[in-house]
C-alpha cells in the first residue's frame, strides 16, 4: 500500500486535518493533540499497515509505528498536516483537578523532549566515542580531545535553546523570540557575571546569578510567560506600529522578569530536584533502578517514559551521571528482547516466529515497542516475565551502583555510555544486561505457553467454531454488495468480500489446495477440518487469461494461515476496467452459519469470519 494512501487513512481516522491541534513524533510514535478525542478511531487505526498499536495518554493520542516513524511523519506533513488548527479558539475550557494538571504536565514534558531526543542521543554517543578514545590512550589535554569534548557537550550546554524552540512550537508562540530568551540566559556576559560571583542588580532589583546551561525548567517557565506577554502586547498594540513594537515590548517585558523572578524560581525547583536525586542515590540507590526496571513497560504503554528524560538530563548536568533511567531501562529493554527471543524458540508458526525474532533483535537495540505490543502483551505471562526480569536486573544495577554518563536509548549497542572513571561500572552494566537477557529468556521459555498450529486448530473445532483469517488487506463489504449475482445471492455459500488495498493474497486457514485455477483468479482450499473455501479475485477476471496474476502455488500443496498464494497487479486490473473485489465464500454454508467480523478495515492478521458447526 502506498505511503500516501496510508497517510490519508491516518488523517481520516484522527478526525481530519481540522481536528489536529498538533502533531510531533518521538523515536517510535506519532503523537497527536486533537480538538475532539472522540473522533480518534483507534480500532480503524490499528488495522492500517505499519501501525503497531494505539495509546491514549492524557491529552495525547499516540500511534505507535516503530523505526519507520520518520517516514510516516514526513508523509503526513506532505498531506497537509504542517498547518495545524488553532487550539485556542475551539477547545472547551475545562476545570482541572490536581491529578489532571499533573498528568498534563507530564504529557507536556514528554512532548517537549520528544523532538529533541535524537540530538541528545547524538551528543551522548559522541561522549561514548570520547570515552572509548580515552581508554585507547588519547590524552585529555590534547586538542583532539578538547574539540571532541565541546562537540559532545554542545547539545547539553545549549539545551535551553532546543527546549525553547520545542516548547514554543508546542504552545504556538514565536519560536525565535523564545530562543532569544534562551540566548539571554546563556549570554557570555551574563555567564561571566555568574563566574565572578559578585552581586548584580537591574534598576536596583537583585538578579540571582544562576548558570542556566544544560537546564530544563527555567526556560520552560520563561517561554510560557513570554507567550502570555506576547498575546497581551499583540492585543493592545495599534496595528500601525505593531510590527516594530510587538517584539520590542515582548522582549523588554519578558527578559527582566525572567532574569529577576522566573529564572531563579526555575533554578530553585532544579535545586530541589537535585537534592531529591542526591537523597535517593545516598540512601536507597537500589530503589529507582529496580522500580524503573520493573515498570518501564507500563510507562512505555502509557507514553510517559519520555517525561522522565528531563530529570535524567538534570542529573547528568549536575553530577555528571544519572541513575533515574539508564540502569533500570537497560534491564527492562534487554528483558523485552530476551522474552521475545524465547517466544521465537518456542513458536512453531512461522509468521509468528519471524515477528518474535525481529522484535527481539529490535528490543536488544533499544527500541522496545515492537516487542512489547507485537509479542509480550500477546502471550500469557510473557509481560510479567519481562517485568520480573527487568526488576531483578535493575535491583542488581542499583546495589552495585551502576550509573549512566550520557543519554542514549538503553541497549547492548549503547553500553559504552556506562564507561567512566570507575572501571567496575561498565562491568556491572554488562552483568545487569546479561541478568535481564538470561532471566527473561528462561522464565519466558519455561512459564509462557505457546500453542502449536495443530492445537490452535483443534481448539477452534472443539469449541464449535473455526476461524477463517482475512486474505488481503483492505475494506470489508457485505457479500450481497458484490456485483456478481452468483456470489451476492448466496447460491455458492455464505461469506464476505474485500476491496483490496494491495495485491498479495494469503491463505485464510491451514489446509490443502483443492483447486488452483490456471489463470490464478480463483483458488479452492480444504481446511484441516474439511471446510471448503473459495477465494475469487475480481469479477470476470477469468477473461484476462492470467494476465496480472502471479501464482506461488499449485493444486495439492499444503498451506498454512498467512502463506502467500497469489500476487495480483491491481493497477492493471483497474486500467482494463475490472472490478478488483476479492470474494471469500465458504461453500455450502449459509450466512446463518457464519460470524463475520465487525471491523471495516482489515489486515491479513485479522480474523475475517468464524464458521459455526
Amino acid at each position: 500500500m502506498k505511503q500516501e494512501n496510508i497517510s490519508n487513512l491516518i488523517i481520516e481516522n484522527v478526525g481530519g486535518i481540522e481536528n489536529v491541534v498538533n502533531l510531533y513524533h518521538c523515536m517510535t510514535r506519532l503523537r497527536f493533540i486533537l480538538k475532539d478525542q472522540k473522533k480518534f478511531n483507534a480500532e480503524a487505526l490499528k488495522n492500517i499497515p505499519g501501525v503497531i498499536n494505539i495509546v491514549q495518554s492524557g491529552a495525547e493520542s499516540q500511534i505507535i509505528i516503530g523505526a519507520e516513524v520518520d517516514t510516516f511523519y514526513n508523509d503526513l506533513l506532505k498531506q497537509g498536516l504542517e498547518n495545524f488548527s488553532d487550539c485556542s479558539s475551539n477547545q472547551e475550557k475545562q476545570k482541572f483537578n490536581i491529578r489532571e494538571i499533573f498528568q498534563k504536565g507530564l504529557t507536556a514534558l514528554a512532548g517537549i523532549m520528544a523532538p529533541i531526543l535524537p540530538i541528545l542521543i547524538a551528543g551522548g554517543m559522541v561522549k561514548v566515542v570520547l570515552a572509548l578514545l580515552v581508554l585507547s590512550g588519547m590524552s585529555r589535554d590534547s586538542q583532539n580531545y578538547k574539540i571532541l569534548y565541546f562537540i559532545s557537550d554542545a547539545t547539553f550546554y545549549f539545551l535551553p535553546f532546543f527546549i525553547a524552540n520545542s516548547f514554543a512550537t508546542r504552545i504556538k508562540t514565536n519560536n525565535y523570540m523564545a530562543m532569544v530568551i534562551a540566548g539571554i540566559l546563556l549570554h557570555p556576559n551574563f555567564m561571566s557575571m555568574v563566574s565572578a560571583g559578585k552581586a548584580v542588580s537591574f534598576f536596583d532589583l537583585p538578579v540571582r546569578l544562576v548558570s542556566y546551561s544544560a537546564t530544563v525548567i527555567p526556560i520552560i517557565f520563561a517561554v510560557w510567560f513570554m507567550s502570555y506577554v506576547e498575546k497581551v502586547v499583540d492585543k493592545y498594540t495599534p496595528k500601525l506600529i505593531k510590527t516594530m513594537f510587538r517584539p520590542l515590548l515582548t522582549l523588554l517585558i519578558t527578559a527582566p522578569v525572567v532574569l529577576i523572578v522566573i529564572g531563579p524560581l526555575g533554578g530553585y525547583l532544579g535545586e530541589g530536584l537535585y537534592y531529591v536525586i542526591q537523597i535517593l542515590n545516598e540512601n536507597v540507590p537500589w530503589a529507582v533502578p529496580m522500580l524503573m526496571g520493573t515498570f518501564s513497560p507500563l510507562l512505555v504503554m502509557a507514553g510517559m517514559h519520555l517525561s522522565i528524560t528531563p530529570f535524567a538530563i538534570l542529573s547528568v548536568s549536575r553530577f555528571g551521571y544519572e541513575t533515574l533511567m539508564g540502569p533500570g531501562m537497560l534491564g527492562s529493554n534487554i528483558a523485552q528482547g530476551g522474552a521475545s527471543l524465547a517466544i521465537a524458540f518456542k513458536e512453531k508458526r512461522i509468521e509468528k516466529r519471524e515477528v518474535a525474532i525481529s522484535a527481539g533483535i529490535t528490543a536488544l537495540s533499544g527500541i522496545t515497542e515492537p516487542a512489547l505490543y507485537g509479542v509480550t502483551v500477546k502471550y500469557k505471562r510473557a509481560l510479567l516475565c519481562v517485568m520480573v526480569s527487568g526488576g531483578i536486573a535493575g535491583l542488581y544495577a542499583g546495589i552495585t551502583g551502576v550509573v549512566r554518563y550520557a543519554i542514549a536509548s538503553a541497549s547492548f549497542l549503547s553500553l559504552p555510555v556506562f564507561i567512566g572513571d570507575n572501571p567496575n561500572n561498565i562491568i556491572n552494566a554488562i552483568i545487569t544486561a546479561m541478568i535481564a537477557l538470561v532471566l527473561s529468556f528462561v522464565l519466558t521459555y519455561v512459564f509462557v505457553p505457546v500453542e502449536s498450529v495443530a492445537e490452535e486448530t483443534k481448539k477452534e473445532v472443539e469449541n464449535g467454531k473455526e476461524e477463517v483469517k482475512n486474505v488481503v488487506a483492505g475494506t470489508l463489504i457485505p457479500l450481497q454488495d458484490v456485483k456478481d449475482e452468483a456470489f451476492s445471492s448466496g447460491t455458492l455459500g455464505g461469506g464476505a468480500a474485500i476491496i483490496p488495498q494491495e495485491g498479495a493474497i494469503h491463505s485464510p486457514v491451514d489446509g490443502v489446495l483443492s483447486m488452483v485455477y490456471p489463470t490464478g483468479h480463483a483458488i479452492g482450499i480444504t481446511s484441516k477440518s474439511g471446510k471448503e473455501i473459495l477465494i475469487h479475485i475480481g469479477i470476470d477476471t477469468v477473461k484476462l487469461e492470467g494476465e496480472g496474476f502471479k501464482s506461488h502455488i499449485k493444486t495439492g500443496m499444503e498451506v498454512k494461515k498467512g502463506d502467500l498464494l497469489i500476487e495480483v497487479d491491481l493497477n492493471l486490473l483497474k486500467e482494463k476496467g475490472y472490478d478488483t473485489t476479492v470474494i471469500i465464500v465458504i461453500l455450502n454454508r449459509v450466512m446463518d452459519n457464519l460470524i463475520i467480523t465487525k471491523k471495516d478495515r482489515l489486515t491479513i492478521q485479522d480474523t475475517l469470519l468464524e464458521i459455526i458447526d
